[in-house]
């Protein structure tokens, strides 16, 4: 079914079989990402006393807006537990890592508690390294950092924030790959990612599904066959990973640039 659109300011607002998307211009799209954050940010802190938030590696930058100084001085950053969807196994300075480009571009500008990044261990290899994080993720669950699903007894995110690739991967869940059927562990690894680097660590659908809030931020024409794919193509047998993300207690928004939304009408 072709969205219903309305024109406001830099957005177009669409309604496709009560899927939520919006799609934006580049610059529109990082200012409603940063108030949609902020918003939920304010909300769990007044509800829970913290925000848990696990980032993806194509989303971050769209976070910038979150520095400047209408959010960066009103955000409570001591509130804040970031995680990562997913990793790369490499040394934190490597130009690969998740834990870096975030640091560069976001961390490193607000006084988020350094005890409150929760990185993963680069000295282990992938699986050792996927074990630990899973550790620390039922450690904070434990804790109330992060909520817990009581229906599933998956931990619930405040918000997960995904990015998807040309292909329909999120997280480091890629098409045809045994990680997709993967449904008791919490995190996860690869050592054959089909792209370089080969080993990763990745959330599992069933954690990515029992958030509270996942923001699917996609950018760029070359994904738009995948966005097409993934919003208007009739279920299937196959499913590209980016179809199978349906939070089972949460809601789901798209946020989309003109480029990754150029097929949908």
């Amino acid at each position: 079914m072709k969205p219903k659109r309305n024109h406001v300011g830099g957005l177009v607002k669409a309604s496709m079989d009560n899927k939520n998307v919006e799609v934006f211009s580049k610059e529109h799209l990082a200012v409603s990402l940063a108030k949609y954050v902020a918003d939920l940010s304010n909300k769990f802190i007044k509800e829970r006393g913290c925000f848990s938030i696990a980032l993806s590696a194509g989303s971050i930058k769209y976070l910038r807006k979150l520095v400047e100084p209408h959010y960066s001085n009103t955000i409570l950053w001591s509130k804040w537990h970031i995680f990562w969807v997913d990793e790369k196994v490499v040394p934190k300075t490597h130009v690969d890592s998740n834990y870096k480009l975030a640091y560069d571009g976001f961390i490193s500008k607000v006084p988020i508690p350094p005890h409150n990044v929760n990185t993963i261990d680069d000295a282990l290899p992938a699986d050792g390294a996927a074990d630990v994080y899973e550790t620390t993720l039922k450690r904070l669950v434990a804790s109330n950092v992060i909520a817990k699903s009581f229906v599933t007894g998956f931990p619930k995110f405040d918000l997960v924030l995904l990015d998807m690739g040309h292909d329909g991967h999120v997280a480091s869940l890629f098409p045809g790959h045994p990680t997709l059927n993967e449904t008791k562990k919490w995190v996860t690894f690869l050592k054959n990612a089909p792209t370089p680097p080969p080993e990763r660590i990745t959330f599992t659908l069933p954690v990515i599904n029992a958030s509270s809030n996942i923001a699917m931020v996609v950018t760029g024409a070359g994904k738009a066959d995948a966005v097409y794919s993934t919003l208007e193509e009739a279920p299937s047998d196959y499913k590209l990973p980016a179809q199978l993300v349906s939070p089972k207690e949460g809601e789901l928004k798209w946020f989309l640039d003109k480029g990754a939304a150029s097929k949908l009408w």
